[in-house]
């Protein structure tokens, strides 16, 4: 048999290193004379071990990280090709403790299969959910997504099944299935590693909401720092139109669905789903009114569902095991698994699904092991750039979206950012601000130029010029900004500096120049 080993490709573990340790692997076996086959397969998520290399044995997969090209002629001076000790040798790779204790559902098979393999797919349970789909009717599919309790998974949290419905419910002779797969927020990298380590479940998931709504065409929206992600999704696209799950008859059923993969030019205000219909129109990306809502009028005008990745790659399980199971995890309104990215200075960075519930103290200190610097956590950013600041005070406060709407702070795409006691928040606030500035459509006023002023006065703040009147001054800035903008970039700046300068006071009032200098 020959000797089967895996090395990830994608970006995380590109950025580590794997492709220097891939080529090292290659150059060894051709100089030992050893045939084996590499698969280039996607991370598993536990960035502090990649380059994480794997080897099939006959007891099972046996992980060595985080490997170096220089421990490659050891490893092989070790006989790693069949499990044998090293010091890089982690053992089975869901005994790791990182792995051993998630709850993985939607990214059960991210890192194990090779991506772009359909066999490697099917064999682990893919196309079971498209393949019940097909079976059934288009509303009771929309019935059991809804029953299933999945909420959006890119920020809004909004119920999946009653965005469907109401696509379904819209006549027009044509409809669309939009992924936005804009992932932009700072910590963030779930969507990227599903597209690059699973992409077949992503394409699932868009099959099944193009039947439940009687959408026949749709569009992944990736944006244009992700080059990896969109090779990978183009080619499997192309892989499974050719195997009949796209196309005219969908798994040879009466269903039809296709779709193309878009990508975007680098706009944060893209993430947010009417931009995101701009630009793919080919306009410039700038938000939109409402109503008219997507579900009605959506990409070109016709009615369009718009999912974030996680949302859409969830569904598959759903449809394969039933909305009974898939609800029977989280808490509350919360429902079923959240990939929770774990990043920042962190001891232990990487992605961790589980199911709602978890408090934000487990997740930072028991999972993430606190600091990479080993001083005391500060605060954590949750939800990114445009995520509250929460101190330690709130550690208690479980991973749901309701708990964290009462503490004034909001989950988003699950990013968390971790800061040790060095950091200076007022600089924090000061860079949502910039941050906004930056990356506002202009559409609106108060985005527009709201953080542009609020810059100019936490400057001044910093300045230690009128601090309490700067002080009530953005205060009321960021109210006007959070009632009065457009969308959720101006609407949700003030989150971080509200939440920084509420939960952080001593940074928000500088020591005079004069008191510092005696």
């Amino acid at each position: 048999m020959i000797p089967r080993i895996y090395i990830p490709g994608d970006s995380g573990a590109l950025a580590l290193g794997a492709e220097k340790v891939a080529k090292a692997v290659r150059a060894e076996l051709a100089e030992r004379g050893i045939e084996a086959k590499i698969v280039r397969n996607g991370s598993r998520g536990a960035y502090f071990l990649e380059p994480m290399v794997e080897v099939a044995t006959a007891n099972g997969r046996i992980a060595y990280g985080p490997v170096k090209p220089s421990d490659v002629k050891s490893l092989f001076d070790c006989g790693f090709l069949t499990g044998g000790h090293h010091k890089r040798w982690l053992g089975a790779p869901d005994k790791i403790p990182f792995l051993a204790r998630q709850t993985r559902l939607t990214f059960a098979r991210c890192g194990v299969t090779d991506p772009l393999s359909l066999d490697h797919y099917k064999a682990h349970g893919g196309l079971n959910g498209l393949q019940n789909a097909v079976a059934m009717t288009p509303a009771d599919i929309v019935k059991q997504v809804t029953e299933s309790g999945l909420r959006g998974r890119g920020g809004a949290g909004f119920p999946t099944g009653i965005k469907w419905k109401t696509v379904l419910d819209t006549s027009a002779e044509r409809k669309y299935i939009v992924c936005n797969a804009d992932e932009g927020d700072s910590g963030t990298f779930a969507d990227r590693m599903i597209m690059e380590g699973d992409p077949f479940v992503l394409i699932e998931g868009m099959a099944i909401a193009g039947i439940a709504t009687g959408a026949t065409k749709g569009f992944i929206y990736i944006r244009s720092e992700y080059p990896h992600a969109v090779a990978v999704m183009q080619k499997a696209v192309e892989i499974a139109r050719k195997a009949g799950v796209l196309g005219v008859n969908v798994l040879g059923s009466a269903n039809s669905f296709d779709m193309e993969v878009r990508i975007g030019a680098g706009a944060y205000v893209c993430g947010e789903e009417t931009a995101l219909l701009d630009s793919l129109e080919g306009k410039r990306g700038q938000v939109r009114a409402k109503p008219p809502l997507p579900a009605h009028k959506g990409l070109f005008g016709k009615p369009t569902v718009i999912n974030n990745v996680i949302s859409l790659a969830s569904v598959p399980v759903i449809m394969d095991k039933g909305a009974a199971f898939y609800k029977d995890f989280g808490m509350g309104r919360s429902r079923g698994t959240i990939p929770i990215q774990i990043a920042g200075n962190v001891k232990y960075p990487g992605l961790y699904e589980a199911a709602f519930g978890m408090t934000l103290g487990e997740i930072v200190d028991d999972i993430g092991g606190g600091t990479a610097t080993g001083r005391p956590v500060k605060a954590v950013q949750v939800g990114g750039p445009l995520g509250a600041y929460f101190p330690r005070a709130l550690f208690d406060t479980p991973f749901d979206y309701e708990a964290f709407a009462a503490k004034d702070g909001l989950i988003g795409h699950a990013g968390i950012v971790v800061f040790d006691d060095s950091a200076d928040m007022l600089k924090q606030a000061r860079f949502a601000m910039e941050f906004c500035a930056i990356e506002s459509c202009g559409k609106c006023t108060p985005c527009r130029i709201g953080s542009t002023r609020g810059v100019e006065v936490l400057d001044r703040l910093a300045q230690n010029i009128e601090p309490e009147k700067q002080i009530a001054l953005v205060t009321d800035l960021c109210n006007t900004m959070k009632f009065g903008s457009l969308c959720a970039l101006g609407g949700f700046t003030p989150y971080p500096v509200m939440s920084a300068l509420n939960h952080f006071p001593d940074d928000f009032r500088p020591t005079p120049v004069a008191e510092a200098a005696e």
